[in-house]
């Protein structure tokens, strides 16, 4: 947003640019504080299902699986109905469900690497790099002055070329091609990350006073919470490679 647009806006609503920017701040730090107690919720879900072998078997390796991914899928496309949801709790339940099945379905992947001790490693790094590349690209997200919305269809479009690769890769199993794949789903999600921070900052400045402010915070979150755990994947993905080719 123009400064100047910020400073009618907010004269508008009876605040002051300060106001409006303090606002601000204590919004985003919502969103963020949502989503890493997201990140630790999932964690915890992964610890308990891999000390419990035959619990995980049957919610994230049998048939039940396809129930957690459906949950996933769903609550992704109705994802935005969190801002329009009059209840809080309604945007909490959707949340915290999305969490809890995230955890679940990657759940056995973490477990087969905690088995061992340079798989555990893998595991931790794959956490920092994560989390450093989402914090950097977050923070140039909410910091540049470019505009980054043209970017949604890029980003889209690139997305559905990804999935089709990965679903072609099931059938020919290539470890180099999932190398290749991991690491373009990582850049992307970088970027990503970038555009939907931009975009999440901006639902503030355009809905100051409106009310709603809590349940963007938990929307925010719950876009973010998806971008950093499929980042965390691949680069899971890419270490394990790159460990089993040295």
């Amino acid at each position: 947003m123009e400064p100047m647009r910020n400073s009618s806006m907010a004269a508008g609503y009876g605040a002051t640019r300060a106001e409006v920017d303090a606002g601000l701040r204590s919004y985003m730090l919502k969103v963020y504080n949502t989503m890493a107690l997201g990140v630790a919720a999932t964690g915890f879900v992964v610890l308990f299902l891999a000390s419990q072998p035959e619990l995980l078997v049957t919610l994230a390796v049998g048939p039940m699986k396809w129930v957690f991914f459906a949950i996933v899928l769903g609550l992704g496309f109705m994802s935005q109905k969190i801002v329009t949801a009059k209840n809080p709790i309604v945007a909490h339940l959707m949340y915290w469900s999305y969490v809890i099945a995230w955890g679940i379905m990657i759940a056995p992947m973490v477990a087969f690497f905690l088995k061992t001790t340079a798989g555990t490693m893998d595991v931790a790094r794959a956490f920092f790099i994560t989390s450093a590349m989402f914090a950097g690209a977050s923070l140039f997200g909410y910091t540049t002055k470019k505009d980054l919305s043209g970017l949604g269809r890029f980003f889209l479009m690139a997305s559905i070329g990804l999935l089709v690769a990965m679903l072609a890769n099931l059938f020919f199993a290539s470890t180099g091609f999932s190398l290749l794949i991991s690491i373009a789903v990582v850049l992307l999600f970088a970027g990503i990350t970038a555009y939907e921070t931009q975009m999440i900052k901006e639902m503030y400045t355009q809905a100051y006073g409106d009310g709603v402010v809590s349940r963007m915070a938990i929307f925010g979150a719950f876009i973010l919470y998806g971008t950093f755990i499929t980042m965390f994947i691949h680069i899971l993905n890419i270490l394990a490679i790159l460990r089993g080719e040295e």
